[in-house]
Formats: C-alpha cells, sequence, structure tokens
C-alpha cells in the first residue's frame, strides 16, 4: 500500500502567462507557494476476490474490469500510461475540488508518485511535475498552464520562469521573519463557489493584443513582487497593493475571471481596511485572499462573516510518499 501527501497552491502572480501559447512566444513567470493543505492518493493492488479488477474511490465510486471503462479521465489516462492494473485508489482532501487551487493537478501529482512507488519505482518532482502537466494537458486534453503541476510536485515558495526550452523552478529566498510576517499578514476565504478551471481557461480564451498586454503587465509585476519580498528594506505591505493591481488586471483578460457577488466580496474587503487580493485560481469562484495589515484583519474578517475563514500556512515539502508498504504482486 502507497499513501502520497501532496499540497495545495497559492498563486500571487503571473497567472495566466504560464500558458503554453503565450509564454512559448513571450515567455511566463509565476511566483507561488504551497500551504499546509493536502490531497491524499492511496493506492494498492486490488485483492482478486471481486468480480471486478479496479476499484477508485473519489467523489463517486468506480468498479471495472476494463481500464478503458473508467470514466475518470486523469485515472484512466494515468493507468494507461504507467501500465497499471488491477488497482484499488482513494482520494481525499483537506479541501473542496474546482476551488482555484490546483486541486486536480495536485491529484494527478500525487496519483503518479503513488503509482510510480507502487511499482518500486522512484520519480523526481521534475519527472513528476513533466508527466503531470503530459496527463492532464496532452492525454486528457484539459485547458490551463502549467504552473499547478509544478507547484505541487516541489513545494514551497518559487518563482517559477516558462519559455521555449520548458521551465526552472527558483525558490525565493526571504528571510524566515519576512515570510512568516507575509503569512501573518494573508487572510484567505471560501466564495462557497466551484467550478472547473479548464471551463474557465476555455471561456475566457479570447485572443488579441489587448489580452497579451494585460498578460505582458501581470508578467512584469512578478519582478516587482519579487523584489518586495527580498528586499529587506522594501515595504512589505507593497506586496499587498501590487495584488490588488494584478487582480484588476487579470479581470480584464477574460469574461468568466470574476462574477458581480466576487466584486462585492473583494470591494468590502478593500473597503474593510485590505490592501489588496485577488481570487486564487483560472476564475469564476473558489478562495478569495487579501493582504491585510494586522490591526486591520478583525474589521476585514468582520465584513467576510458570510465567507468561510481558512486559516493556513506556508510548506515547503511538496508531493511526498508518506507510506510504503510494498506489495507482492503477480500480474495475470
Amino acid at each position: 500500500m502507497i499513501i502520497t501527501k501532496t499540497p495545495f497552491r497559492m498563486s500571487f502572480f503571473g497567472g495566466g502567462t504560464d500558458m503554453e501559447n503565450f509564454f512559448r512566444e513571450y515567455g511566463g513567470a509565476v511566483l507561488s507557494t504551497t500551504f499546509d493543505k493536502y490531497c491524499y492518493v492511496n493506492v494498492r493492488h486490488l485483492p482478486r476476490f471481486f468480480d471486478y479488477s479496479t476499484e477508485l474511490s473519489y467523489s463517486k465510486t468506480e468498479r471495472v474490469n476494463d481500464v478503458n471503462d473508467i470514466q475518470h479521465p486523469a485515472i484512466r489516462n494515468a493507468m494507461k500510461m504507467l501500465d497499471m492494473h488491477e488497482i484499488r485508489l482513494t482520494y481525499e482532501a483537506d479541501l473542496p475540488a474546482r476551488s482555484g487551487l490546483g486541486t486536480s493537478s495536485s491529484f494527478a501529482v500525487g496519483m503518479l508518485n503513488a503509482f510510480y512507488a507502487l511499482k518500486g519505482k522512484y520519480a523526481d518532482k521534475k519527472k513528476l511535475a513533466d508527466e503531470a502537466i503530459y496527463l492532464e494537458r496532452i492525454l486528457c486534453n484539459e485547458a490551463g498552464g502549467w504552473q499547478d503541476q509544478i507547484a505541487a510536485s516541489y513545494g514551497g515558495f518559487n518563482r517559477i520562469n516558462f519559455g521555449p526550452d520548458g521551465y526552472e523552478v527558483l525558490p525565493v529566498i526571504i528571510s524566515p521573519e519576512r515570510i512568516k510576517q507575509l503569512n501573518q499578514n494573508l487572510l484567505m476565504f471560501f466564495t462557497g463557489f466551484t467550478r472547473f478551471s479548464s471551463d474557465v481557461q476555455k471561456a475566457n480564451n479570447v485572443s488579441g493584443a489587448e489580452k497579451n498586454a494585460q498578460l505582458k503587465e501581470m508578467l512584469s509585476l512578478v519582478d516587482e513582487a519579487e523584489k518586495v519580498l527580498t528586499d529587506r528594506e522594501a515595504d512589505l505591505d507593497d506586496f499587498g497593493r501590487l495584488l490588488d493591481h494584478t487582480w484588476r488586471l487579470k479581470k480584464q483578460t477574460g469574461t468568466k475571471i470574476s462574477t458581480n457577488s466576487i466584486d462585492e466580496y473583494y470591494d468590502l474587503g478593500i473597503k474593510a481596511g485590505a490592501l489588496g487580493g485577488k481570487l486564487l485560481g483560472a476564475g469564476g469562484g473558489g478562495f478569495l485572499i487579501f493582504y491585510v495589515q494586522p490591526e486591520k484583519q478583525e474589521y476585514v474578517r468582520r465584513e467576510m462573516s458570510s465567507l468561510m475563514y481558512i486559516p493556513f500556512e506556508f510548506e515547503n515539502g511538496g508531493t511526498r510518499v508518506i507510506h510504503y508498504s510494498p506489495e507482492m504482486y503477480e500480474p495475470r
């Protein structure tokens, strides 16, 4: 039996520039972190006592004899890609799916990690990220960027650069005191709305010079935000002000990014004292994050009292195997 633990990611700057059709031509970069909310994938070989050979448990239960009959596209394609058979897989998570935190990609990374471990093989973080991107974007043909799979695999607070030759992951060097202060100044709330990121991406997939101009400006903010974090003389509150800037730019890149309800909540947070914030993920729902100075946090939380407050802490581990029990398995 194998159990993997894979974090969810929180993307601050550069989202959208990780889309391949953009970064291959213009370059891209994101500033993101993973935090202490996880998905868990439990995999083992299914004993041969049943009238089905594969059992899957996620938001629904599937029992099949042929891998091709699996309804879940990521599981079906991953099992075929890695030649997995007679599997029992269960998935659970600390936060809901389709909520803007890269949950599907965290699952893809954690599942691949578990499959390799079940085969007795080690897959490093780059291999897991690369294969999760291939699984979701090519085999499953889901619209979206590359940052989620990379963040979930590597973990930590990183700048991820994208270009014609692929990507590179650069840990952001921040003093422990400064990263702790940043963490304490961020408040996260669940809007209650969930959606498929790929659906939002497709709806927002409008090409043209205007969208590219917004994305290029959002890309330039990655440099500014990173400088705020790494320069001890810089005002950390500027990180919050830049979040407000990037969110207003993000809303101009597609009609499905925000909703009237989300705009109302965001405006309430700003009026209550938040310096900035954004909706996490592709848009349309999920989690709102605000940068709020300590003395204003009580006011913001009061204004957001109709939403669920989610405390969190940054994490550095990325995906990992937390339980490994080798199995004797002979293919049929």
